[in-house]
């Protein structure tokens, strides 16, 4: 499958503070790719630049093929793009407001009609077809804004921080918009800091710190690289503080905490072997005649992994 987005070595100086430095990104065709980092890492940058908004100091950057640099026409007609910050003309009647923008797309008058129709039922909007666009609430304005970066039917769609600031029934109408659009072969580049519901949507992540790239790949395959260090749930019944004892000295077990949830007694336990290792781990204990009641490993949210990898675990 051929990169929707690209950039190889890309960097942004401004003045003596570097944003980007040297960033390696791959987003393939029909992904739904979540770019995670703190405040002030790059993401915005990164996502400009492929809007043709910013040039790069250095280093080149790709979208459907094109050059940001010497092709920022037929970028503009392959991506949709929804900025952090974004202006509405508050005194348009939402119709209005997306005929205006597929117009500025030269949409020939005869289908914008329809195409308007169309955008308002895919962001459940039709309803508010005749209402002036500053009556909107927030998540109908960002849900608006979503359907005018649709207007000229762009093959990727690249989404600053789409759910920032909205309550939570906003934030899931936008995830579900965001599933139904990839579902339709769209592919969308996304940031946020929700990370819950990056983890919900996305099919690949990139993590971004201080202008690096520390990692990129499937929830899955950034989780196996820091399998390094796994946290066992353990429940037994009773024997709680001779199996902390006795887990203390098995090989590979880097710590053993007691913990009480809802009034039941339990260790979590910190692992560092592999998947045979484990396996020998629960044959122990129960060859030493501990009654095991439960025994899971926690593979951590995305919060977990980003938190991990913002601290320097993976260079």
């Amino acid at each position: 499958m051929r990169a929707a987005i690209e950039t190889r070595g890309l960097v942004k100086r401004y003045g003596r503070v570097t944003a980007l430095k040297g960033i390696d990104l791959v987003v393939e065709e029909g992904a739904v790719f979540g770019f995670v980092g703190p405040n002030g890492a790059g993401k915005t940058t990164t996502m400009r630049i492929l809007a043709t908004l910013l040039r790069p100091t250095a280093g080149a950057a790709y979208v459907m093929g094109y050059s940001v640099a010497r092709n920022q026409r037929q970028v503009r007609r392959a991506i949709g793009y929804m900025p952090d910050f974004f202006g509405v003309y508050g005194d348009m009647r939402v119709g209005e407001y997306l005929d205006f923008f597929s117009a500025c797309y030269e949409i020939p008058l005869s289908t914008r009609r329809r195409l308007v129709n169309d955008l308002l039922e895919l962001v459940d909007l039709a309803h508010r077809r005749d209402d002036y666009v500053d009556g909107l609430s927030r998540g109908m304005k960002q849900r608006l804004c979503l359907a005018r970066a649709l207007a000229h039917d762009p093959q990727v769609l690249i989404l600053d921080e789409p759910a920032s600031g909205l309550d939570p029934r906003a934030r899931v109408e936008i995830r579900a918009l965001l599933r139904e659009l990839h579902a339709m072969g769209k592919t969308i580049l996304i940031s946020s800091h929700i990370l819950s519901e990056i983890e919900e949507v996305c099919t690949h992540i990139g993590i971004i710190e201080a202008g690096r790239l520390v990692a990129t790949g499937t929830l899955g395959e950034i989780r196996e690289r820091l399998h390094t260090h796994r946290l066992v749930r353990l429940g037994l019944l009773g024997r709680i503080q001779e199996a902390e004892k006795w887990l203390a000295n098995w090989p590979g077990v880097l710590d053993v905490t007691p913990l009480t949830e809802n009034g039941d007694d339990h260790l979590e336990v910190s692992f560092s072997g592999d998947d045979e290792a484990l396996a020998g781990l629960l044959a122990g204990l129960v060859g030493n005649g501990f009654g095991v009641t439960r025994f899971h490993e926690e593979s951590g949210d995305l919060e977990d992994v980003f938190m991990r990898l913002t601290r320097g675990v993976v260079s």
